[in-house]
C-alpha cells in the first residue's frame, strides 16, 4: 500500500499545472484514476479546487519531480520524514457531561473526608468547581449539602489517579515546608527569649 499525499486532488491540480509529468505518474502518486487526472488537465474535474504545492509541504522535492519528468516510467516517491509527536504537558480542559457535573459536589465531599491535607484551591482545581463551593461544602453551608453523597472522583472518572497522587504529593511537600518554617520560627523565638 502506497502512502498518498495530503489533499491528493489539490496536489494533482498543482502537478498538472506546474510539471511535465504524465497523467499516469500523477494518478499513481495521488492515488487517483488516470482519467480523473486527464479531466483535471481538461478543466472538467476539480473545478474550484485550489492547487496544493507538494514541495512546500515537504511531500515531494524538486529533484524527485525532475527525475520522474525525465523518465516517464519512473514513479514519483513521496518524501518520508518522521515527525516527532510529543505529548504536551499542558493539560487541556476536559468537557464534563451534564450527567457528571452533578457528581462534582459529591466528589468534593469525598476529597474533604478522605484527603483533608488538600487545600480548597487544590480540590477546586482537581474537580473543576469553584473554590467558594469547596469552602461551602467544607463548612456544611452548601445549598444542597443534605443531599450530597461522597463519591470517589477517580472511580467516576472525573480525573485520573495520577492527578490525585500529584496533588497529594504537592500537599505533603507544602505541609513539610510549613512544619520546617514553624520549627525554625520557634527556635528563633527561644533564642531571643
Amino acid at each position: 500500500m502506497s502512502i498518498t499525499p495530503l489533499m491528493p486532488m489539490a496536489t494533482a491540480v498543482w502537478l498538472v499545472e506546474n510539471t511535465t509529468l504524465t497523467f499516469k505518474q500523477i494518478a499513481n502518486f495521488c492515488n487517483l484514476h488516470e482519467i480523473e487526472v486527464q479531466g483535471i488537465a481538461d478543466g472538467e474535474v476539480a473545478k474550484g479546487i485550489k492547487a496544493y504545492n507538494p514541495i512546500t509541504s515537504g511531500q515531494l522535492t524538486k529533484e524527485e519531480i525532475d527525475l520522474s519528468s525525465k523518465d516517464q516510467e519512473r514513479p514519483l516517491n513521496i518524501t518520508n520524514y518522521n515527525v516527532d509527536v510529543k505529548e504536551t504537558e499542558k493539560k487541556l480542559k476536559k468537557y464534563v457531561p451534564l450527567s457528571k457535573r452533578q457528581d462534582k459536589p459529591d466528589s468534593v465531599l469525598w476529597l474533604i473526608k478522605n484527603h483533608s491535607l488538600l487545600k480548597d484551591s487544590q480540590i477546586a482545581k482537581l474537580v473543576g468547581i469553584t473554590k467558594n463551593s469547596v469552602i461551602a461544602i467544607r463548612n456544611k453551608s452548601y445549598w444542597n449539602f443534605n443531599n450530597l453523597n461522597a463519591k470517589d472522583p477517580v472511580a467516576i472518572n472525573l480525573f485520573s489517579q495520577k492527578d490525585l497522587s500529584d496533588a497529594l504529593g504537592k500537599a505533603e511537600r507544602r505541609i513539610k515546608r510549613e512544619r520546617k518554617l514553624k520549627e525554625k520560627a520557634q527556635k528563633q523565638n527561644l533564642q531571643t527569649s
